[in-house]
């Protein structure tokens, strides 16, 4: 699985102009399940997001974890991470996991990571949706299993 990382201030999700998913301070996590993902890696990726060190210390040193500051998680899918450029100039997405597989692992996440204490919100699976968000420093993270 990948995951786009950006630790914000606030960020919103909102489909069809009505506003669905919201997080204060915390992540906002883009994700795609990628061919060949299951369960163990949506639960990696999920143990992972919520012991990254990328929130300040008292010191000002990204030393703390969105479980140590008490953040949330606004969770959008976003099968684009698998995007292919090396050939040409539009993208591939075969990489992505098939719909309902990428859907199934990313609620899978989304569990997982509230299992682990951290408030989520989430987007719409397969939807057209507007993000909003104040990165914070800006931090911006990749990681992958």
């Amino acid at each position: 699985m990948r995951a786009l990382l950006q630790r914000v201030s606030e960020a919103t999700v909102q489909v069809e102009g009505s506003k669905i998913g919201k997080t204060g301070p915390g992540l906002l996590v883009l994700i795609c399940a990628m061919q060949g993902d299951t369960e163990t890696q949506a639960d990696q990726l999920a143990a992972k997001v919520a012991k990254l060190r990328i929130f300040k210390d008292e010191a000002g040193k990204m030393n703390r974890s969105v479980l140590d500051v008490g953040g949330g998680a606004l969770i959008i899918s976003q099968f684009t991470l698998a995007a292919d450029t090396s050939r040409g100039n539009r993208p591939g997405f075969s990489a992505a996991a098939p719909p309902d597989e990428g859907e199934r692992l990313y609620l899978h996440f989304a569990q997982a990571l509230e299992r682990k204490g951290i408030s989520v919100a989430m987007g719409q699976f397969g939807a057209d949706m507007q993000v909003s968000l104040v990165n914070d420093g800006p931090v911006t993270i990749w990681v992958e299993t």
